[in-house]
């Protein structure tokens, strides 16, 4: 079983060497120095190629052996057939831990696979961790270590926060970390980990269960390497923090394309989702759900129960979220006979008090405010979803002021609103004061069924 502490050097390396580097702009190993060398990590920075003197300002070393020092980690960026002697120069000079970018190896099949077969030989020789082949590396938010061969100027790397996110895919782990950037939730760490001849998911989650700038866990997979090894690891982890999972090759074409992919079956998708339920892992059926559940668990604190209850200025959208909430096994409260009374002695008398209480298009932020004290304060709801239709010029701006407020209760609040420019302004505020806000009725209510089932795993323990 490997160790938490020799994974720390994939994030916290105070020097790093990229072993292949080309002298080429748009190259996969200039990029990888590019980024590392040029974007405020501080740790040392080498580059390894025979085939130039100095790129980027920075002296090339011929050869791992001349570095002036044993790194922390080592990327490689270069023909996959030139590693198993490169990793073995590593093993030599003492590097424990490296990251593969190249593809080229088990993914291809035949004489590739030899090759990463060799490259797993010497690995374990040496005692040496290994992220990959075939993905795009690693990446802390707080000291900007950054293995990717995306530049900046096509891709954007996310502030710090608190989502840790784990990848089979690196297509997929430019996707969280744009939208993570958009959104400005930011991410703690990222590990696209490709073909996992070593280093699994399960590794990483030990890892992270321990990391204190992580409050949830997310992964993107096609298969699970090692069933007991994983379920150990979120025995561990998960009373400490969610895991969300997305789990592809649900089909038997989804789990072909997930071979040629990455080399491995999907295994059967039913036994998977049997194992999810039983651990208390709150499962994504889409990348969407993936990153807005993540969102909710980053932002706001599990729910107690199923309960919803809804206040909106536009009641539209309620309609469609009520159905995905019996569809998510949730339920719209009944609210306790005070609570309707104060409601009613409190708004406007052409206001509908239920579930959803709707405000009409005259809804103030006033309106908004008693409502959802009102609510929280109700025995019988766990949750809170307000929904807005911030076009409607009754609703003045304090209510980004007031829906923040709303959290001393304690209860999660999932936002719904959608619209243009305007909406999109007041749904950034929200969401930079910790209150998560979703477009669709369906985003919304996934996000709380996602703070439902993390509630329900926390309350059985």
């Amino acid at each position: 079983m490997s160790n938490k502490n020799d994974l720390d050097n994939f994030f916290n390396a105070k020097s790093v060497a990229v072993i292949g580097v080309s002298a080429t702009p748009g190259k996969i190993g200039y990029e990888v120095l590019r980024s590392l060398s040029q974007y405020g990590y501080k740790g040392r920075v080498y580059s390894v190629t025979p085939k130039s003197e100095e790129i980027l300002d920075l002296k090339c070393y011929p050869d791992v052996r001349r570095l002036p020092e044993t790194v922390d980690l080592a990327v490689f960026t270069l023909s996959s057939a030139l590693i198993p002697d490169l990793l073995q120069e590593c093993g030599e000079k003492g590097v424990k831990n490296a990251v593969i970018i190249s593809g080229g190896f088990q993914e291809l099949g035949g004489q590739y696979q030899e090759i990463q077969n060799r490259v797993v030989e010497i690995a374990k020789k040496y005692g040496i961790r290994i992220i990959g082949p075939n993905c795009i590396g690693v990446f802390n938010s707080k000291n900007k270590l950054d293995t990717f061969f995306q530049s900046h100027e096509r891709m954007t790397r996310p502030p710090s926060g608190s989502i840790a996110f784990l990848t089979q895919s690196g297509t997929f782990g430019c996707t969280m970390l744009e939208w993570a950037a958009e959104s400005g939730v930011g991410i703690s760490k990222f590990a696209s980990y490709g073909n996992r001849c070593d280093v699994d998911e399960a590794d990483l989650i030990r890892y992270l269960g321990g990391d204190t700038d992580t409050k949830v866990i997310v992964i993107y997979f096609e298969s699970i390497q090692n069933g007991r090894k994983f379920i150990e690891a979120v025995h561990e982890v998960l009373p400490q923090k969610p895991i969300v999972v997305l789990k592809a090759g649900r089909t038997e074409w989804g789990s072909r394309a997930a071979r040629s992919h990455t080399g491995q079956l999907a295994g059967s998708y039913q036994v998977c989702e049997a194992a999810f339920t039983q651990l208390g892992l709150v499962e994504a059926k889409n990348f969407e759900e993936l990153y807005d559940m993540a969102k909710a668990l980053a932002l706001q604190p599990p729910a107690t129960g199923n309960r919803i209850a809804m206040v909106t200025n536009g009641a539209g959208p309620c309609v469609m979220a009520a159905d995905a909430s019996v569809e998510r096994g949730l339920a719209l409260s009944k609210y306790q006979s005070k609570t309707i009374e104060q409601l009613k002695s409190l708004l406007s008398p052409h206001y509908v008090i239920g579930n959803p209480v709707d405000l009409t298009g005259s809804a103030t932020s006033r309106d908004y405010e008693i409502a959802i004290e009102n609510l929280a304060q109700d025995q019988t709801v766990d949750l809170i979803m307000p929904f807005f239709v911030f076009q409607d010029t009754p609703l003045d701006e304090k209510i980004v002021e007031i829906i923040p407020k709303m959290m001393k209760y304690d209860k999660p609040i999932v936002c719904c609103a959608a619209g243009g420019q305007y909406t999109k302004v007041q749904s950034a505020i929200l969401e930079k004061r910790g209150i998560p806000v979703f477009s669709i009725p369906e985003r919304a209510v996934a996000a709380a069924y996602a703070l439902v089932r993390y509630g329900t795993f926390v309350r059985r323990r």
